[in-house]
């Protein structure tokens, strides 16, 4: 068993009786692109220990083999199928509205591979669709968000596609510093579009309900006794998407202090009528696991 810290009891007393996680990428395993202090030692113990987990994400830069092989560099053992994350989520929800359609698809041409077998143009491609095209699809690409892309989704929105964003998430921590992700772009296309797009990944029900019915699913598998929402816990870093997210779709929640909020930041979360706290608070993802396992 990897070395974890010695386990917390108010920790482990939040955590009783979770028999499944789901797992925030950025700022709870990765921080800048780089493996959180302890992070990689926490995940090794949990699959050793057959514990069940998925990683679910808001990223859609990349495929989930490339965030595989990435993590696998970094010291993490989760294979690509063990990833869901808002790109993912985007690609099923084009292949079951928009199953033959055309759709244009502002991301990476790696993001684009998530797409297989979907009816996906590039951007003279779906200039010269007569009759426009179903849907735009909004993820995050620094090659790929242009003022051309940009304004080509405008207008094909203003055409009458649907605007469909894979998150709303305003900004990341990259090496950089802080950076401005794809939901930002999102709000201004909704803006010059007076459209209000859908959205794929958290803080989305449909997203949570996904990962939810398959480790569900993974447990009847099993022959383990029914998993019900309560046996499952959000570990995450961020208040709206990781946590308030996960608490409207009936699971545990845990704040891990890894990533880009802060006490303020749950303060603010936990203020007015319809404010939330999470059910537990880690100092990282190391002593979660260490609760559940020790």
């Amino acid at each position: 068993m990897p070395d974890l810290p010695a386990p917390d009891d108010a920790l482990r007393a939040a955590l009783h009786g979770v028999r499944g996680l789901l797992l925030d990428l950025d700022g709870v395993l990765v921080l800048k692109g780089a493996a959180i202090p302890g992070a990689p030692g926490a995940l090794a113990a949990l699959e050793l220990a057959g514990f069940p987990y998925l990683v679910v994400t808001n990223s859609s830069l990349v495929s989930r083999k490339t965030l595989a092989a990435w993590g696998r560099s970094a010291g993490f053992p989760t294979p690509p199928e063990r990833f869901q994350t808002a790109l993912s989520a985007s690609a099923e929800l084009v292949r079951r509205e928009y199953p033959d359609r055309p759709v244009y698809v502002i991301a990476s041409d790696d993001a684009r591979a998530e797409f297989a077998g979907c009816n996906v143009l590039g951007g003279p491609a779906a200039d010269a669709q007569p009759d426009g095209v179903a849907a735009v699809v909004l993820g995050d690409s620094p090659d790929q968000l242009t003022r051309e892309n940009l304004n080509r989704a405008f207008r094909l929105v203003l055409g009458g596609a649907a605007l469909i964003g894979m998150h709303r998430n305003p900004w990341w921590l990259t090496p950089d510093g802080p950076t401005l992700d794809a939901g930002a772009f999102l709000v201004a296309l909704e803006w010059a579009t007076k459209r209000r797009a859908r959205t794929a990944g958290k803080p989305d029900r449909a997203f949570f309900r996904a990962a939810i019915d398959r480790l569900v699913a993974e447990a009847k598998a099993r022959g383990e006794p029914g998993l019900r929402r309560h046996d499952l816990a959000m570990v995450g870093d961020d208040v709206f998407s990781d946590i308030g997210g996960a608490r409207r779709a009936g699971l545990r929640t845990v704040f891990v202090r890894t990533g880009k909020h802060g006490d303020a930041d749950l303060a603010r979360a936990a203020s007015g009528a319809r404010g939330h706290r999470p059910d537990a608070v880690a100092p990282s993802i190391a002593e979660v696991a260490a609760a559940l396992l020790g």
